[in-house]
């Protein structure tokens, strides 16, 4: 646990510096997280918008909005939104909303029985994970992890090469640079856009294509 200060206000933050208490969040705390995130001149209308859709979108259903959800609802283009919040979604848009991944899985039950029916190993082999499923271990990750990860989500058809082709860049990204890329860079590097992405990954990018994939957004 940290602080993040900003105009004589502070604030508590995690280790990776999202907002630890979703109600402490003012538009002060955005303000202050705009200027350590490639934004240029302050938070416009466009910036707004998408911070307010993130918020009340989490007060309605208790789950942060899915980027498709996002751009949908907000009738943006992926680029469009990668212009407005370059270092990504998760860790941009919703940073600066004051939510976490973690929200994502509010009001959701079975995830403690289902951490330890996965603990209990697959082929007598275990996978420690958190409470919500992710790998803690990305070196523990095997293709059975993954098919087991995609029958859980109930994914509307198994993985196919196109699947498995985001799934390796994932893991080979994350393997060079130590850091999970944006979902920006994957759609970019992958020539998808996000309902081509949407298809394979219902679940979300995040919590579909890079749960799946053994990773975790730090």
């Amino acid at each position: 646990m940290g602080t993040f200060e900003y105009k004589d206000k502070t604030y508590p933050v995690d280790t990776n510096g999202f907002l630890s208490d979703f109600n402490q969040w003012d538009e002060n705390f955005a303000e202050g997280m705009a200027s350590e995130h490639q934004i240029a001149g302050g938070l416009t209308d466009e910036h707004w918008g998408i911070i307010k859709f993130i918020r009340n979108s989490f007060k309605e259903t208790g789950k942060c909005p899915l980027v498709y959800e996002a751009c949908r609802r907000n009738k943006l283009k992926l680029e469009e939104l990668k212009a407005l919040f370059p270092s990504g979604y998760l860790r941009g848009a919703c940073k600066l909303a004051g939510l976490t991944y973690k929200e994502g899985y509010l009001n959701q039950s079975g995830l403690e029985e289902f951490a330890e029916r996965i603990a209990s190993g697959i082929d007598e082999k275990t996978y420690e994970v958190d409470v919500r499923g992710f790998l803690i271990n990305p070196d523990n990750w095997d293709e059975k992890f993954a098919l087991f990860r995609a029958y859980e989500m109930k994914m509307p058809e198994k993985l196919t090469e196109a699947h498995w082709k985001i799934i390796r860049y994932l893991r080979d990204s994350f393997k060079r640079n130590n850091i999970v890329p944006t979902v920006y860079q994957t759609c970019e590097d992958n020539g998808l856009d996000l309902e081509q992405l949407e298809k394979l990954f219902p679940d979300g990018y995040h919590r579909g294509a890079v749960k799946v994939a053994g990773l975790r957004v730090r």
